[in-house]
């Protein structure tokens, strides 16, 4: 089927907003019988929505190309990131009437069976993708990760307790900051030093005697280093920020106290924030603790203490689906290590006309930061890409050079684009 362009009409006029339709005519949401005129059309009963446009090319699971009418380009964004394609089709589709209810998602309430419906179902999900035990409560929050920084130690210590960080780049190091106002804090090894290239021998860790918890930064968005196994605290129990390699592989959850995370990396998109707690941690909250920031009040009202980020929660659902649909985690990080590895070795192939400064053996499958080795070049380089469809290219403002966010959703396609790019750069410019 021919992909074609839906549309709507807005207020009095004949404004038309290009929209993308999903590939089955029958899963259509909208049709104009008249100007001025939008008949719903839905039934009542939930579908699994597919959407695969016909100039779309599929790759080992992953869709990549051209959506609908609309050309999208490959966005290598740290976050907010790209998020499937499909997933914002069936999000398309379920804007106007979700389902039959004759609302949208942002307008129901957070209290109404609809949305209970909807966060129940992603929190289902989400414990099967990554196998949560039902000993720990999983909460969807406000506030970014940052917001977690101030909220982990007003929670699980007192203000006289000790807590061990190891800081492998800038997100590890903020944490640290936040922490301090709220307990002790001991920096028991940083990269800082070596600019965050590595990750310590856990042998080398000199953890405090009575430390509360050790806490840790999964993968570092900004450096791009990644724990490719995780240190046993001799005391307490291990706290980790995982914003940016959340649900891109399996984990196993029991060996955590508390994982964390922003969604808009690999789960939806900005506004929710993903906590999955041990039940024996939740209630010991210091007095001083602002109500939204106790994790005994957002789990005793299941997450509903306020109205939470309902659309995002909602898509965060839906590309929980999306995953369980590719076949898991384990299928899901095999994808993510093949456009990895496609992405290191074009780069340790250069030459030294590209290069990454993290060592090898915990570069990150999500986050790939390079830099040219003529430094002069890389806002061409930025710019060319641009100009190819790949954008969001350029590195964080503190470290410069290049960073090629590839989350879950970025298909092979995008990768192996840009790996010809960076060839034909080099080509031009060796």
């Amino acid at each position: 089927m021919a992909a074609t362009t839906n549309s709507f009409l807005v207020g009095s006029n004949n404004t038309q907003i290009p929209a993308l339709k999903p590939k089955s005519s029958s899963q259509s949401f909208l049709h104009l019988s008249k100007p001025n005129t939008v008949n719903f059309v839905s039934k009542t009963k939930p579908v699994a929505v597919r959407c695969v446009a016909s100039t779309t090319q599929v790759q080992d699971g992953v869709r990549s190309g051209s959506v609908g009418s609309q050309e999208r380009v490959f966005n290598f964004a740290a976050g907010p990131a790209t998020l499937p394609e499909n997933v914002l089709l069936k999000a398309q589709a379920d804007l106007y009437n979700w389902r039959g209810s004759g609302m949208s998602v942002m307008e129901m309430s957070h209290r109404g069976k609809e949305f209970l419906s909807i966060i129940q179902k992603a929190e289902s999900d989400l414990r099967q993708l990554l196998e949560i035990p039902q000993e720990y409560s999983v909460l969807f929050l406000q506030g970014g990760a940052t917001t977690q920084f101030a909220a982990l130690p007003l929670n699980l210590c007192k203000s006289d307790d000790t807590v061990d960080f190891v800081v492998t780049g800038s997100w590890g190091d903020k944490a640290v900051k936040e922490a301090k106002k709220y307990c002790k804090t001991n920096v028991i090894w940083s990269g800082k030093s070596e600019k965050y290239t590595k990750v310590p021998s856990f042998e080398e860790l000199e953890q405090t005697p009575d430390a509360k918890y050790l806490h840790i930064c999964a993968n570092e968005t900004i450096h791009g280093v990644e724990f490719k196994d995780y240190p046993v605290p001799k005391n307490g129990f291990l706290v980790a920020d995982m914003s940016s390699n959340f649900c891109s592989k399996p984990v196993d959850v029991s060996k955590f106290g508390v994982i964390y995370g922003g969604a808009q990396k690999n789960v939806g998109p900005s506004g929710v924030t993903i906590v999955i707690i041990r039940k024996d941690l939740i209630g010991n909250a210091q007095d001083i603790t602002p109500v939204m920031l106790d994790y005994k009040i957002h789990d005793e009202n299941s997450s509903l203490y306020n109205t939470p980020p309902c659309f995002g929660i909602y898509m965060c659902g839906l590309v929980f689906e999306d995953l369980l649909e590719q076949g898991g985690l384990k299928e899901v990080e095999k994808k993510n290590q093949r456009k990895a590895d496609l992405l290191y070795n074009a780069i340790e192939e250069s030459n030294g006309f590209f290069r990454c400064p993290v060592e090898k053996s915990v570069r990150s499958l999500m986050n790939v930061p390079f830099t040219l080795e003529k430094s002069e070049l890389e806002a061409e380089f930025i710019k060319e890409a641009a100009k190819e469809k790949m954008v969001q290219l350029k590195g964080h403002r503190s470290v410069g050079g290049m960073r090629a966010s590839i989350y879950n959703a970025m298909p092979l396609a995008g990768v192996e684009k840009l790996v010809a790019f960076m060839k034909d750069f080099q080509a031009k410019h060796a």
